[in-house]
Formats: structure tokens, sequence, C-alpha cells
């Protein structure tokens, strides 16, 4: 495209960069005739609670991640609740956790009495900083929580020789990254036990839903055991004993649910393909001014749940708030990732945690305090959110790429306005 670096910002009473609607080139999830039918196939079977699309659903994350064992959940939340359930975590227990990540993977441990422990996040990849990780673990460290924050894996290598040198179980939260891979590997396939959430802006969408992975049996039967009420009948050893009430809660995926989950996952890689295409070609243009695009090294494939970028302050003379403003004014939608920092949030830093932990006398949290982590806070200060573009044509990507080339061409007279 050619740039019309002449032209006035929208804030300075110039017009709009962005002019084309929104729509259609923001439009997710994709649901079309096959995701309808799919569910009437359910509602005309009439087995709304165990159909079979379940199992098979399941089978198609095996599949997808060449894990062993799958068990679908009613929700991404629930089946974290489980993986932490299934490696039996116990009172007490510490396990190192990013703060950088949706509530999810961290707080239903609390439920187990489990105590998480924050960790800075590296800069590059935005996962759990390796170098981080010795400073904070303690004879009580138990497991450790890898999420792929927005699609793109974290430091694999070193996490898992860190895991395997403490004898830690690692618990991947892959529930941004489907169809993401680490040197050839799928995540889903990188720790202990993994879980994918299928809730309804994710990459291959369910509704509400959840999936979890594992390679042991035995983390497979626990997982049951916790709240698959119907599936503990099949277990074949003692664990059957739990049938009559499983271990309190129940667990399981509606069939609606899987059914659109199982559509949606025939399209992944074709619909991750048009969505890697967009920011890939956006990202190449924001790294020519200046910005972090979180482009990968070339042994991983990364996906892009939501497209996060980092400004550089020392290459631009505006503030952040400032250049935002500004690109909302031209009709961007650029604004700040949504994630909160968790150990800046009221429910660490006042101790609202420990109503639901209910740990014994003899157990001392750590201080959850605000600037804990301080690496971590400075880094997310400039981290940016742009849309994600999963149905864009190229008209809409120029026009952010001109919008973006306007306002830091004017940086310094939009600063002094």
């Amino acid at each position: 495209m050619t740039l019309q670096r002449c032209s006035k910002p929208a804030i300075l009473g110039g017009p709009r960069a962005v002019t084309e609607d929104h729509a259609k080139a923001l439009r997710w999830p994709v649901l079309t005739h096959e995701d309808y039918n799919a569910v009437i196939k359910i509602l005309q079977d009439g087995n709304i609670s165990t159909h079979p699309v379940i199992r098979e659903l399941e089978s198609d994350y095996r599949a997808l991640t060449s894990m062993p064992y799958a068990l679908a959940h009613c929700n991404g939340t629930s089946a974290l609740l489980a993986a932490f359930f299934c490696i039996g975590l116990q009172p007490g227990d510490e396990v190192l956790v990013p703060s950088a990540t949706f509530w999810a993977s961290v707080l239903p441990m609390l439920w187990l009495g489990a105590v998480p422990v924050f960790c800075e996040s590296e800069p590059d990849r935005l996962g759990l900083d390796p170098n981080d990780l010795e400073h904070r673990i303690t004879p009580r460290t138990r497991a450790m929580v890898v999420t792929h924050l927005w699609g793109l894996p974290s430091r694999m290598t070193e996490l898992i020789a860190f895991a395997e040198k403490h004898q830690l179980r690692i618990v991947e939260d892959a529930s941004h990254a489907h169809g993401a891979s680490w040197r050839g590997r799928s995540c889903g396939a990188l720790g202990d036990v993994a879980v994918f959430s299928l809730q309804g802006d994710k990459l291959a969408p369910g509704g509400e839903g959840g999936m979890l992975l594992c390679r042991e049996e035995k983390l497979f039967q626990r997982a049951i055991c916790l709240g698959d009420i119907t599936r503990i009948l099949e277990l074949p050893g003692p664990e059957k004993r739990f049938a009559a009430t499983s271990f309190g809660i129940k667990t399981r995926i509606a069939p609606l649910s899987a059914a659109v989950a199982r559509v949606q996952l025939r399209h992944l890689v074709e619909r991750n393909q048009k969505r890697n295409e967009n920011l890939v070609y956006l990202s190449r243009a924001l790294e020519t001014m200046g910005f972090h695009t979180f482009m990968p090294p070339p042994y991983i494939h990364r996906t892009y749940f939501e497209f996060i970028v980092r400004y550089k302050p020392q290459n631009h003379t505006l503030p952040i708030e400032q250049l935002i403003t500004a690109l909302q004014a031209e009709g961007s939608r650029v604004s700040i990732p949504r994630y909160p920092l968790l150990h800046q949030q009221p429910f660490f830093t006042e101790g609202h945690f420990r109503t639901i932990a209910r740990l014994p006398e003899s157990i001392v949290p750590p201080d959850y305090k605000t600037d804990a982590l301080p690496k971590t806070e400075v880094e997310s200060q400039f981290l940016l959110r742009l849309p994600s573009f999963p149905s864009a044509d190229k008209r809409i990507l120029d026009q952010y790429i001109e919008a973006f080339d306007k306002v830091l061409s004017h940086a310094g007279s939009i600063h002094k306005a």
C-alpha cells in the first residue's frame, strides 16, 4: 500500500483512516449450516446429556495432540480444576504460576488448598520466566502452570528442564493455543496434563466447554472421579467405588456444545491460517514502525487468540495513553489488554483467597503485594491490544497501518495538542 504521510491525524481534525466496517472483519465465531445441522442432529437423536458426540470430540482432541487420554468438560475452568485435582495437590502445596494470565489458570487450585506462587513473565514470549523460577521454589513446590498467552508457546525447553530438575508436574493451559506447536509438538501435549477452553471466543469454540488431556491413565481416572459421574462406572479398577458420589461436582460437557466444537475443530487449520496471514501482514508493517509484535522463532508455529503488540517508548515520543486515544480517533479498535495482572487483584492483596483455600494455620501463604513482580509490571504497561481480524481482507488492514503511520508521523503535534 502507499501511505499518505501528509494526511492530518483525525485527533487533530483530519479524516479518519479506518472507514471499513469492522463487523465482517471481526466476525467470530464463524457459524454455518454445518454447525446448525450438527446441533439439530443431537436434538433429533434425543440424547442431550450423554450423546456419543462427546466421546467423538475427545477422539478429535487425541488426534490433534497425540495425547493418549482426553476428557471433555463443561468449561475450561472445570477442566483446570480437574487438572489440579488429578495431579494430587494437597493443602499447602505450592504451584508456580504466571500473573499475566486469565484467572482460571490459577484460582481453581485454591479450592484444593493449593497455594499459587506468582512468578515473573519473560518479555519475548509472555510466559513464565525460567530465570525467575529458581527464586520462587521452596520445599513445598509441587507443580507449575504453563500458559501459552495469546497463542504464543512459552519457553518450553527451559521450563521442561526446570520441571524435571525439581520433579514438578506441568499443568499446561493451552486455552489460547489451539493449533499452535513447539518444535513439532502440539500445544496441549507439552505437560503432564493440559487443558483447552472451548469458550465462544476461542480458536475452536463450542460455546462453553473444556478439554483435559493427559499422558497417564491414573490422572485420567482421577479426573473422571472428580465429576464425570456416568463414566466412573466404566473404570476398571477400584475407582469404580466412587460411582455413587463422584468427588462432589459435575463437569461433563453438554452434547450440543460438543457438536459445535467438533465442527469448529474441523475448520481450525483453515481459519487459523486466515487469521495468521492477516496478523503477520500487520505485524511486519508495525515492526517497521518500532513495535514488537511477538513474531515467533522458526521452530514455533504460533496462533493468535488475540493480537497483542508491545509499544516501545524509547522509539516514540507519545505516551501510550495518547497513542491509544489518537488511534481510536482514527476509527481503529486499539486498547490495553483485557487481563489485569492477577497478583495485583484485591482477591489476593486483600486476603480473600483465604475464604476458599481454607489453609491450615500451619501454612503461611505468600504475602501477595502489588509490586512483587517489577519486570512483569513494567512490560505490561506497554502492551497494546488490536483486533485479531479473523475474517478481514487487506483493505481494513491497510487502513490500520495508515492509522498507525499517521499518528506516529505527527506524534510531536499530537503530544503538544
